[in-house]
């Protein structure tokens, strides 16, 4: 079972309610208060579509892979993804080595990108294609126009539900 309790609407009697009413006892409100506002869903990834973006990709899944990621190779991911999908190494060491973002040492950002290719693996059918590419020679990163809309959404998603993602304290 999932409660939430907003404590800048709910009244402390709303709460209360919601509480006693989640265990199944009614008891008596008294006639002067208000009436707990009704709930809205919250969206979730049943929302995202499960239409073809290509190479095997759906919206859903883009989430399914992002909610499995550890929280720094979702926010290169994201970085990459903000940068419409090319991004040069350089760019993306340069982003992550200055501290008011979140700092990722130099050494480790192609290891963190390694752990995409390792969850695409692990939660996507053997039938898709690469997420991310890496070329080595160029030394670009790249995502496919299709799936940066694609995880656009999904990081849109999660940023709504941040408590679907692994490595994020749940809420209440």
């Amino acid at each position: 079972m999932r409660l939430t309790i907003d404590t800048t609407t709910d009244t402390y009697e709303q709460a209360i309610a919601a509480v006693q009413a989640a265990y199944g006892l009614r008891p008596d409100t008294p006639a002067g208060w208000p009436q707990a506002p009704a709930v809205e869903p919250r969206p979730g990834p049943q929302d995202l579509s499960i239409d073809g973006l290509g190479n095997g990709w759906s919206d859903q899944l883009l989430f399914q892979v992002l909610a499995a990621l550890m929280p720094g190779a979702r926010t290169v991911l994201r970085r990459i993804t903000d940068l419409g999908g090319a991004a040069s190494y350089d760019d993306v060491q340069r982003y992550f080595a200055d501290p008011l973002t979140d700092p990722i040492p130099t050494s480790r950002i192609g290891g963190t990108l390694t752990s995409i290719k390792a969850v695409q693996r692990r939660v996507a059918p053997e039938s898709t294609g690469p997420l991310l590419q890496r070329d080595e020679r160029a030394r670009l990163y790249r995502i496919d126009d299709a799936l940066v809309a694609g995880l656009t959404r999904a990081f849109a998603m999660a940023d709504a539900r941040p408590d679907l993602l692994r490595g994020t304290a749940p809420s209440l």
